[in-house]
């Protein structure tokens, strides 16, 4: 199947695919769970937040599609981490892209 996205840079494709991952607040709050703990069984996840089990699975997917965490997606007993050097490219890529944008300086009106 055709895509636009394969259009851009591979560079902006992995950053918009991990930007799409994190705008969900329940998702950035499942990266934050499983900071402060290290790692994390999904019913614990659950635990932390206000949304059904199934609901957490469907975001923890999500999060290990964009390779931001690692662990086996499979009910309750799954054990989850973040993926610290997926994070850390994450956190460089996405710092460097931001320095290529003008800042107040540039703007514009």
């Amino acid at each position: 199947m055709y895509s636009k996205a394969t259009l851009f840079d591979e560079h902006l494709s992995r950053l918009a695919d991990a930007a799409k991952a994190l705008s969900h607040p329940a998702r950035l709050m499942i990266l934050s769970v499983l900071a402060k703990r290290g790692t994390c069984i999904c019913g614990d996840i659950v635990d932390e937040l206000p949304l059904a089990q199934a609901s957490v699975s469907r975001h923890l997917k999500v999060l290990k599609e964009a390779g931001l965490i690692q662990g086996e997606i499979d009910g309750q007993r799954s054990c989850y981490c973040i993926d610290g050097k997926s994070v850390e490219r994450l956190r460089t890529e996405l710092g460097q892209y931001l320095e290529e944008l003008p800042g107040a300086e540039g703007a514009c009106c």
